[in-house]
């Protein structure tokens, strides 16, 4: 037999807002959303609303994405997010010394909100955001791109990423497993790429490639 309860009228946006941690990385990069209050023991405190947007940090892949961003320096650089989601990758390269980054995305929901969090943390200035596929990029140049989406639209774009990666370019990629490393390093390598950074996190890779 079906039972039902009557459930107590309660603030269900509060229950989940308690819920909902921030992630620390690096023991030096916060990632909260607005509700949560400021800590000024860390360097970098990035700000993303967590909609329908993938990108909030908690997902093995961002944070390692945002790890190697953390671990390099893009000082007067140009770079591109491509499959933007938040925006939490522009962001955190923009505070790493980018000064101006393509972010694209083919979701309207994620366009929305990387426009809405890339004001909040006040790089609007410095971030473009485009809502579209691979083709937003054509006839760009970038000195490195940011590429968390999935294997196989990886290795599908990855000839129209290095159109655009200028040589010297540094190409980073997650949003696959351990057990696709093989694959993504020998296209890589088809293509004349040199693994420069690689890590791994609960069974997902990722990995960062120079452009000879």
């Amino acid at each position: 037999l079906l039972k039902k309860e009557l459930i107590p009228d309660q603030d269900w946006n509060a229950t989940w807002e308690a819920s909902y941690e921030p992630v620390i990385i690096n023991e030096f990069c916060r990632i909260r959303a607005p509700f949560h209050k400021v800590e000024g023991s860390y360097k970098y405190d990035l700000i993303i609303e967590p909609k329908m947007s993938f990108g909030t940090g908690h997902h093995a892949t961002t944070k390692m994405m945002v790890e190697m961003i953390l671990d390099s320096k893009f000082d007067g650089q140009k770079g591109l997010d491509m499959g933007s989601g938040t925006g939490v990758l522009a962001i955190a390269a923009c505070k790493r010394g980018a000064t101006t980054m393509d972010a694209v995305d083919i979701d309207d929901f994620a366009y929305e909100n990387c426009i809405e969090n890339i004001a909040t943390n006040g790089v609007a200035d410095q971030v473009k955001v485009y809502m579209g596929d691979v083709r937003c990029i054509e006839g760009k140049s970038y000195d490195f791109i940011l590429a968390n989406i999935n294997r196989n639209i990886l290795l599908s774009d990855l000839d129209s990423y290095l159109r655009t990666l200028n040589n010297g370019g540094e190409l980073f990629m997650s949003g696959f497993l351990d057990s696709d490393v093989e694959v993504m390093c020998s296209a890589a390598k088809e293509r004349g790429l040199k693994l420069n950074k690689e890590r791994h996190t609960n069974g997902w890779a990722a990995l960062s490639f120079i452009k000879a």
